[in-house]
């Protein structure tokens, strides 16, 4: 920390990056400011940009990891092994066990901190509690989304084009049930919120996930319940879709700025 200002890295400069860079050097972060932002391609346009991660580090106190899954991979060991906290936006990248343990292990070092942006979800805090208290007996997610969002490359022609040609009124279909890391791997767009809900539970294995096609959402909608030994809990989010790219939400970069807010130093109250 420079002074009592948190300096913020950007990885990353597209929908969500831009939003967090942009909001940054307009103030939205009391307490916290850009320090710099690497991306491929960097041109005039981007705020505070700088060549290399060596340049990143230098700027930052803590790293917003914007860029997907193969930024956080490539990057993510080096931000924390240079003591930076790492904010985790591309969550589904955690699927891949050798990543997770490599970061865990930088962060239980002394290094910097993992931390894990909640992204498109809520309730987060009541499913970490649940846990806790003991083990969770039912943890089920299900994502309604545009239907062209779901297709993958993976995915056979008649597959992708059944999906390409669902249309209004049309019933919505089921792609994908399971659980959650293979959901994250099978449709790594899709595969934050599945992510984080399997990291709040702490089991990737016993988070069913039910992906839907719905030509009729012109919201991404995600239900997620769960029980356990405290209770029983149903929570239902409508996420408008971002404006500049349509397969990730517009609360995400919102949900970054949150999450930044509440690293800051001193800050007059937050819901721990």
């Amino acid at each position: 920390m420079h002074g009592a200002v948190l300096r913020v890295g950007v990885l990353g400069h597209g929908a969500i990056g831009a939003n967090v860079a942009g909001a940054l050097c307009k103030g939205a972060v009391p307490g916290a400011a850009l320090g710099g932002v690497l991306t491929r391609g960097a041109d005039g346009a981007v705020p505070a940009s700088v060549p290399d991660m060596r340049g990143l580090l230098a700027s930052a106190d803590v790293v917003v990891e914007a860029a997907g899954g193969p930024a956080l991979r490539e990057h993510g060991p080096a931000v924390l092994a240079a003591g930076r906290d790492l904010l985790a936006v591309s969550v589904g990248a955690l699927a891949d066990e050798d990543l997770f343990r490599e970061l865990t292990r930088l962060t239980a070092a002394g290094s910097g901190r993992l931390l894990v942006c909640p992204g498109a979800l809520g309730g987060l805090d009541a499913l970490r509690a649940a846990a806790l208290a003991g083990p969770l007996t039912r943890v089920r997610l299900t994502s309604s989304k545009a239907p062209a969002s779901l297709v993958q490359p993976w995915m056979d022609e008649p597959a992708a084009n059944r999906l390409r040609s669902l249309r209004p009124g049309d019933p919505p279909v089921t792609v994908f049930d399971g659980d959650a890391r293979e959901a994250a791997v099978r449709f790594p767009r899709n595969a934050n919120v599945a992510a984080t809900v399997a990291l709040a539970a702490g089991d990737w294995a016993s988070v069913r996930v039910r992906l839907l096609a719905d030509p009729d959402t012109p919201l991404t909608r995600h239900v997620v319940e769960f029980a356990g030994p405290v209770g029983e809990y149903r929570f239902e989010l409508g996420n408008l879709p971002d404006p500049a790219n349509p397969a990730t939400s517009g609360l995400v970069a919102h949900a970054v700025l949150r999450s930044l807010a509440d690293l800051v130093p001193g800050a007059a109250w937050r819901v721990a």
